[in-house]
């Protein structure tokens, strides 16, 4: 009895591996698609972990620019950074207006050509004499987010 008995179970098992590797097909599925969403997540957020050290870059290199050209003052809030003056070679002569001008159209450039979602850049500063407070401010928009985003320094010269 115990013979004639085998077969049938062996029979009746034969179809529950296959439910197993359904079952195992799906948990596979679901965590591939966990994987995939989390590095989709990981892509966005080194893209705008970039974005971020781009904008604390051009905001410094500004910085140093104002400190080079320490008797520009305050021009650097009133300059518009609308032409190129030629205030680089051994042949320039320019004011110290003249070179925070520059210096703001080669930032404005900088700023329009690294990043995202109409970019700007605002310089303003407050003091008359010595020590002014320049602060510095990087705008843009992050790739699929409606609010701006802005870094902004502040230096005493």
């Amino acid at each position: 009895m115990t013979a004639a008995r085998m077969p049938t179970r062996a029979a009746r098992m034969s179809g529950f591996s296959m439910v197993e590797a359904l079952v195992a097909l799906v948990v596979l599925a679901v965590g591939m698609l966990g994987i995939a969403s989390l590095y989709v997540i990981t892509l966005r957020s080194s893209g705008s972990a970039m974005t971020r050290m781009q904008a604390v870059n051009l905001a410094s290199d500004l910085g140093d620019r104002i400190r080079a050209n320490r008797n520009a003052g305050s021009e650097y809030a009133n300059a518009a950074p609308a032409s190129d003056v030629p205030c680089v070679g051994a042949s320039a002569s320019c004011s110290p207006a003249e070179m925070a001008a520059h210096d703001l159209f080669v930032w404005q450039r900088q700023i329009d050509n690294t990043l995202p979602g109409d970019p700007s850049g605002t310089v303003t500063v407050v003091g008359a004499g010595a020590p002014r407070t320049y602060t510095i401010t990087v705008t843009w928009t992050e790739p699929g987010q409606q609010e701006p985003l802005q870094y902004v320094m502040r230096m005493q010269i």
